[in-house]
């Protein structure tokens, strides 16, 4: 470009020179000339700044979090159920809605909106992907979690369980993971996170393997969970081929190390993958007792109703590696 200018520089002064006034002449075009380069030369710069600002709004605002953009992807393949309370309090991947409820409404959640429940429950028919003998042999469930102690009262978060009529006691599983907030007072920060599987023995109940952050030493054996009244991101974690249990609490572990190895009665065997006894349901906020319809069960005196705010329930068909676990604590907390 400037190679042209300079070339019409040139012609422009050739021809000039033969006209009168050639100074007077010469002076105003240098002056144009110079204005017209200086508004090229602006608007290539202005024109590589819009570039450059356009191919920043087409990357991903923020960087991924080990590798993973959302908390979708995280084990995306292994995810088997999802609740988001987004709005409804249908499964998100079946779409299965709840066939009983009490007490249930919308509150602000971790992300978008989440469960409120004011001593209430969600109580689900069969959803097909939890409900064979083999779709859970390792399993995961996270949920974030905000409620308080009530010094009365366990708090159960979610439970998958044998059907409403097949049901017998509470812990005949196949899934419990719920907060023990009968442990400690009202006042107390302190939460006391209990998980619990239950594996099938030839059709028949077998043996259930579960861990709580309690029990031995503070910080040796287990880790205190402080958080009444404010989120607090709840795993629990069974891994079938290892045959161990773990607790987590916003992405660190907190369970009982004395519980982790889980064996059979002999105090041998390992428990191996879990047995599925089918068909299965699910309720959330409440233990499977016949106060929400699971005739066989009993209320007992320390089973409560849930009473504060769910959200992001995931289930998956495998065993999270504890990195993961905190790659999903961090892009739920950060909205993603």
């Amino acid at each position: 470009m400037t190679k042209k200018i300079e070339m019409t520089i040139s012609t422009r002064i050739f021809r000039l020179q033969y006209k009168p006034n050639f100074q007077v002449q010469l002076n105003q075009f240098i002056m144009k000339t110079r204005q017209i380069s200086a508004w090229v030369m602006a608007g290539m710069v202005m024109s590589t700044m819009f570039t450059a600002c356009k191919k920043s709004d087409d990357v991903a605002a923020l960087p991924p979090i080990g590798g993973y953009n959302t908390s979708n992807d995280v084990a995306a393949s292994n995810l088997k159920a999802h609740w988001t309370f987004d709005g409804t309090n249908n499964e998100a991947i079946s779409g299965t809605a709840p066939s009983n409820s009490s007490n249930a409404s919308f509150g602000t959640g971790v992300k978008g909106q989440a469960l409120q429940l004011s001593s209430g429950y969600l109580v689900y028919p069969t959803i097909s992907a939890l409900s064979s003998t083999s779709a859970l042999p390792s399993v995961t469930v996270s949920a974030w979690i905000n409620l308080a102690n009530n010094n009365k009262t366990v708090s159960s978060v979610f439970a998958l369980t044998q059907a409403l009529t097949a049901q017998g006691d509470w812990n005949q599983g196949p899934i419990n993971m719920y907060v023990e907030t009968n442990a400690h007072p009202a006042t107390s920060d302190t939460l006391q996170l209990h998980g619990a599987a239950h594996t099938y023995l030839n059709g028949n109940y077998g043996v259930g393997v579960d861990n709580v952050n309690a029990y031995g030493t503070v910080g040796t054996d287990f880790q205190i969970v402080k958080g009444i009244n404010k989120w607090v991101h709840y795993v629990m974690v069974y891994n079938g081929s290892a045959s161990t249990f773990d607790v987590y609490a916003n992405g660190q572990p907190v369970s009982n190390k004395n519980f982790q190895k889980r064996t059979l009665p002999d105090g041998v065997t390992p428990v191996g993958n879990l047995t599925m006894s089918t068909p299965t349901q699910v309720v959330i906020g409440s233990m499977p007792n016949s106060g929400v319809g699971y005739t066989n069960s009993a209320v007992q005196s320390w089973q409560g109703l849930y009473t504060g705010l769910i959200d992001e329930i995931r289930v998956y068909n495998n065993a999270l590696s504890a990195t993961d676990i905190g790659y999903l604590y961090q892009l739920e907390l950060a909205g993603r």
